[in-house]
């Protein structure tokens, strides 16, 4: 069986988004004045708007409209400031880039891990064969190592095929991070290369990525990631035009026109992560703030192990500190022994590990937390513009709602136990940044207020407002509008209508994210399934499914009782709630359309 994802060999990444400095002066006006009106509604909201006859559910509705705006407010500071596109040269030896003797003229070591638990030996070869492509301008120690969690004799066999290093371990302590710390352990280059199984780099990716590190406090770069295996659609012209003819084509050419390409039956799960690595993180680059995201990642080995080492130290005096209170406790002894006192500390030594990577399900934002708090280093990270590998995306709602829910998990989990935003160390602006993604998996808390608002007023004709009055559409419109107007020029060139969607409908996944962290229950590390499961995932989608139910049967009461002339509801309030639920439905049916998505002709075929 030919695996689908070959099918997609000859596809290339598109280029990074140009700097246009007209462009960000228009998004920041635009962005700037959407925060003032943004303001001046949220005021007449809680002064001037609440239903008192209806607190129970005019609060919670304006809280949750607050809460929303204050993540606005993050996003348009992590958006605020782009850069143009730099690419450095590639430095000739270890000199310009690592801890080497002036003048040296030894060529820079690299490692390349590619780590894999489960996945298919045969898959994990391409990523090998590709690695081994890799070209550079100048004289190079490049070695590849497959680290291997699956202890599997296919592997080592492929490995010795392909004339590459297998690395194995006796155990899985720790998973990928413990992985790759056993392989630190084995290994001496100055730079380490960050590959998941399925992770298949260009060639270019170390001639253009290695001059960042000319700055002897730059600790990683992260490259975009890119799946080219996305189903890419087809063009809104085309397909109106084979359902309406010329006219709709001329429809479809114009809409195109105006916002931009539109693809019917593309991306059905939301994978195309443009936005997130080119206008997201790209944009952190000048507050310190782009964190690692794992695969596609080069490493300062000297700042991971020294960031280690400092964890380490730090570690071993908090456990000194336990037993020697735990010690003075019981034998009512104010000071304890010297001699005691180092058997307790070589004590604390053997407990605690070294741990290069955090032993954690999100090891990569971790670690970059870590890295970017130690004030006294100063360690520096930058989002590398263009791509330099591809991989597979999830290939059906299971497998996406698997890798979601850890990618929440364990942001929540980072959240609640250690907190970035009170870490000594990192700047102001590095807290925003951070604080920007965790406070985003928090909408799960009140993106359902948002989601049931419309569904309560159609029913029941309680309005969360005191009047859906010219008041009302003077305040909501201009806001609305001007959010909408700058969130289009601030994320120019990557689709953000689908990421809006599927961030509202994905509640019930980020809800149990919340309720599994609050529970101390500990966020597992599965593998993302690399190949698609047969039929429909349907039973996942179920509280969207509902939404859209509730939301149909609630506009057609909300019309049965105006037509009868009976209940509390008025024209305008039953089609603006109507308009509100449609846009909640459109939402909900992303995820129930990734739920019932099957491969397109080609990728049949292919399989």
């Amino acid at each position: 069986m030919t695996p689908y994802y070959l099918a997609f060999e000859d596809r290339r990444p598109p280029e990074p988004l140009p700097y246009s400095a007209r462009r960000e002066a228009l998004w920041h006006m635009l962005a700037s004045a959407t925060l003032v009106v943004g303001l001046w509604y949220l005021w007449w909201r809680w002064t001037g708007s609440l239903n008192h006859d209806a607190l129970w559910f005019a609060i919670p509705l304006a809280l949750a409209e607050t809460l929303a705006f204050f993540g606005l407010i993050l996003f348009v500071a992590n958006l605020w400031k782009d850069q143009p596109i730099e690419i450095p040269s590639a430095p000739a030896t270890a000199a310009e880039v690592a801890a080497a003797p002036v003048g040296s003229s030894r060529p820079i070591a690299v490692d390349l891990f590619i780590a894999t638990y489960s996945e298919d030996p045969d898959l994990v070869r391409l990523s090998i064969v590709d690695a081994k492509r890799v070209s550079y301008p100048h004289p190079i120690d490049l070695k590849i190592h497959v680290l291997d969690d699956g202890r599997r004799p296919a592997m080592r066999e492929i490995c010795e095929v392909e004339g590459v290093n297998w690395i194995t371990r006796a155990d899985n302590e720790g998973f990928k991070a413990g992985n790759l710390r056993n392989a630190m352990e084995q290994t001496s280059g100055d730079f380490i290369v960050i590959c998941d199984a399925d992770t298949r780099v260009f060639p270019t990716i170390l001639e253009r990525s290695l001059g960042h590190f000319r700055d002897p406090a730059m600790a990683w770069v992260q490259t975009p990631q890119w799946f080219y295996d996305l189903p890419e659609g087809e063009p809104l012209s085309h397909w109106l035009g084979r359902r309406l003819g010329r006219i709709g084509s001329w429809v479809g050419c114009g809409l195109e026109t105006l916002i931009g390409e539109v693809r019917i039956g593309r991306d059905p799960f939301v994978n195309d992560a443009r936005l997130f690595y080119d206008v997201i993180q790209r944009r952190r680059n000048h507050a310190n703030a782009s964190f690692c995201c794992g695969a596609g990642s080069i490493h300062r080995r000297e700042a991971v192990m020294e960031a280690a080492l400092r964890s380490f130290g730090a570690a071993v005096e908090r456990r000194v500190q336990l037993l020697e209170e735990a010690y003075t406790l019981e034998s009512r002894e104010r000071i304890v022994a010297p001699e005691l006192l180092d058997a307790l500390r070589a004590e604390a030594v053997r407990t605690e590990a070294l741990t290069p990577y955090r032993f954690h399900v999100s090891e990569d934002i971790y670690t970059s937390i870590v890295l970017h708090s130690d004030r006294e280093r100063g360690w520096k990270s930058v989002m590398h513009p263009t791509v330099e590998s591809r991989m597979l995306s999830p290939q059906d709602l299971q497998a996406w709602t698997v890798q979601r829910f850890k990618y929440a998990g364990g942001s929540l989990d980072i959240l609640w136990n250690d907190n970035p935003i009170l870490r000594p160390g990192l700047t102001f602006r590095q807290k925003v940044m951070y604080g920007s993604t965790f406070w985003s998996y928090l909408g799960s808390l009140w993106n359902p207020v948002f989601v049931i608002g419309p569904v309560i007023y159609l029913l029941t004709g309680i309005s969360p407002v005191d009047a859906y009055s010219s008041d009302f559409f003077l305040h909501a419109i201009p806001f609305l509008v001007l959010m909408e107007m700058s969130m289009m020029v601030g994320t120019w060139g990557a689709s953000s209508f689908a990421s809006k969607a599927s961030y509202i409908a994905f509640f019930p996944i980020g809800l149990r994210a919340i309720r599994t962290v609050l529970q101390g229950r500990k966020i597992g590390f599965p593998v993302t399934p690399k190949t698609r499961a047969a039929g429909n995932f349907l039973h996942l989608v179920k509280p969207q499914v509902v939404v859209i139910g509730l939301t149909l049967a609630a506009s057609a009461w909300a019309l049965l009782l105006l037509w009868l002339g009976e209940g509390a509801h008025t024209p305008v309030g039953v089609a603006t709630n109507i308009v509100w639920g449609a846009f909640n439905c459109l939402a909900m049916l992303s995820m129930v359309r990734a739920a019932i998505w099957q491969p397109s002709d080609l990728q049949e075929q292919s399989t």
